[in-house]
């Protein structure tokens, strides 16, 4: 059975005196999670290892939000692998949509980052997700089809999540209609080829949309921008429940 998992990614927020106050207001408020779910926190590198002592014990997993394809060498501003396994991180997300925008990150690049970081032992949350313009223009699937094919080439299935984020709804406070995002989770899930594939949405996920994204049976989880950054709506966000039936 997939387990789902919630992950907010901070992006360029919290320095480590914020990131250590939201763990103080943060923990308590998810010590008592159902077994079917994980939480997943991706601060700054500078905020890694603050926010691994501050939730050290709690079961909340540490990613990054990026990570080389080398081990080490001259690729300034970049992270290997064993600098963030030393540091507690078990996750590291690859093709979010701002590297892709913002420094044309190439689905081979993005499809390096993921193998290294899984040879290396990390899980990989493997982005993928169409524009505006590809969307009116009936080009979603094929886009999200060669970001799959080529981004998880070569990569063990088992051992990866992939998260569906439109591009157009990053952010922008437009969220993709549950049962649409629970509809192209299900082609990503078919594409992959392996029914046990974690798939999550993310796209302005917040407490007021969580609890309907959650009981779309192809959706196995979020990745959170902004709404990640407030300590009592990500924990309500964690705590999702699935609405009861009339």
């Amino acid at each position: 059975m997939r387990k789902a998992v919630i992950a907010g990614n901070w992006k360029m927020h919290m320095t480590c005196a914020e990131a250590r106050a939201f763990a103080e207001a943060f923990r308590p408020l998810v010590s008592s999670l159902p077994a079917d779910r994980d939480v997943v926190l991706a601060p700054p590198f500078t905020a890694i290892s603050t926010l691994a002592t501050a939730l050290d014990g709690s079961g909340i997993h540490l990613a990054s939000q990026n990570v080389h394809w080398e081990g080490k060498g001259a690729f300034t501003g970049e992270i290997a692998p064993a600098m963030l396994l030393e540091l507690g991180v078990s996750h590291a997300i690859v093709g979010h949509s701002e590297p892709r925008k913002y420094f044309s990150e190439s689905d081979e690049q993005i499809n390096r980052r993921a193998r290294a970081a899984q040879s290396a032992g990390l899980v990989p949350i493997v982005c993928v997700g169409e524009s505006d313009g590809q969307r009116e223009s009936g080009e979603t699937e094929r886009v999200i089809r060669r970001q799959v094919e080529q981004g998880l080439d070569g990569l063990d299935t088992n051992h990866l999540i992939v998260a569906y984020e439109p591009i157009w709804a990053i952010g922008t406070g437009k969220t993709c209609e549950a049962v649409e995002a629970n509809r192209i989770c299900g082609l990503i899930r078919s594409w992959v080829g392996n029914p046990e594939v974690v798939i999550q949405y993310g796209g302005s996920v917040n407490p007021a949309t969580i609890d309907q994204l959650m009981i779309q049976p192809e959706i196995d989880g979020v990745l959170v921008g902004g709404a990640s950054l407030d300590p009592i709506g990500f924990a309500r966000i964690a705590n999702y429940q699935a609405p009861v039936s009339a």
